[in-house]
């Protein structure tokens, strides 16, 4: 599944440098994160980079793009080679 960042986002500009896939960039108001990049960092690490830098934990699952972890490692595969 992939990760989105909430409304409560304060902008930090942590978690755009950390991301693998550059799926994260800057929005209207807050950063948002691309479902069809984000692959919740498998393929590189073992826990999303985002989830562990974001210092208010506003990084959740984005339950409108649930892909299971076969799904996630053939994205990272078709982007990545």
């Amino acid at each position: 599944m992939a990760l989105k960042i909430l409304d409560s986002c304060i902008n930090c500009d942590m978690c755009d440098p950390e991301c693998p896939n550059d799926a994260i960039a800057l929005g209207e108001e807050i950063y948002e994160i691309d479902p069809d990049k984000c692959t919740e960092c498998v393929g590189h690490y073992e826990k999303p980079t985002c989830v562990s830098v974001c210092p208010i934990d506003c990084v959740k699952p984005d339950l409108e793009h649930i892909e299971s972890e076969e799904d996630l490692l053939a994205k990272f595969f078709k982007m990545h080679g």
